[in-house]
């Protein structure tokens, strides 16, 4: 039984000891193995993992890179800020995603911590998101390639992006007709989730509403949670 149903099998039972960790039953500062205290949002019913939670572990290309990226690679050495997102995103959502980790990037460079952290936007649109296309979208967006700490992550498949959105984080990645938007065949609805991840690969913040996520508060969670 994993962390987030053993918690809610204990609440539901009225269990108090031995449920170390568990946000919500205990009354504890924080979950165990987090750095920050508890959201202000309760987000542990969500269909997505949130705070305390392992980050899920999957391994995928980066294809301007050349290699395969694990998410369980950082663990130990660097914090972890996730998205997903798709080049071709015609309604700001995206971008407003990727600016998020952009500024986080900018921040750990000025600050000199960007080797303690890892910027990992995985596309769920592989047809179109090629090499070539996230290199030209990178400098686009104002995204430091050569700093050594942003992996555009592309599955292989668009069945293996729904798989890894679907399994590892309750979002239903699904092609829609674009028919109103010229030159565009199909578009996706999608959910605009960010997810920052310590070092010990635990989840410390989930921000649902990503593209509306204040930016200094981002990058301050993401400063005390990569220099902890």
């Amino acid at each position: 039984m994993d962390r987030r149903s053993f918690c809610k099998t204990a609440g539901a039972l009225g269990v108090v000891a031995g449920t170390a960790g568990c946000l919500g039953v205990l009354g504890t500062p924080g979950a165990e193995g987090t750095i920050l205290g508890p959201p202000d949002q309760d987000l542990s019913e969500a269909s997505f993992p949130s705070y305390g939670d392992e980050m899920p572990d999957f391994t995928v290309p980066d294809p301007i890179r050349d290699e395969e990226i694990s998410t369980a690679q950082f663990e130990g050495e660097r914090a972890v800020l996730w998205t997903s997102f798709y080049t071709n995103c015609p309604d700001g959502v995206c971008p407003a995603l990727i600016l998020r980790l952009r500024r986080g990037q900018e921040a750990a460079a000025e600050a000199g911590y960007g080797d303690q952290v890892a910027f990992l936007p995985t596309t769920f649109d592989p047809e179109r998101d090629t090499a070539e296309t996230l290199r030209e979208y990178a400098g686009q967006q104002g995204v430091d390639l050569d700093a050594g700490n942003w992996h555009f992550l592309r599955p292989e498949t668009y069945e293996r992006a729904q798989e890894i959105h679907d399994e590892h984080f309750g979002l239903n990645i699904e092609k829609t007709p674009a028919d109103d938007i010229e030159n565009l065949e199909y578009r996706f609805p999608h959910y605009g989730l960010i997810i920052l991840v310590n070092k010990r690969g635990i989840i410390e913040r989930a921000y649902p509403r990503g593209p509306k996520t204040d930016i200094e508060r981002l990058v301050d969670d993401l400063e005390r949670v990569a220099t902890a």
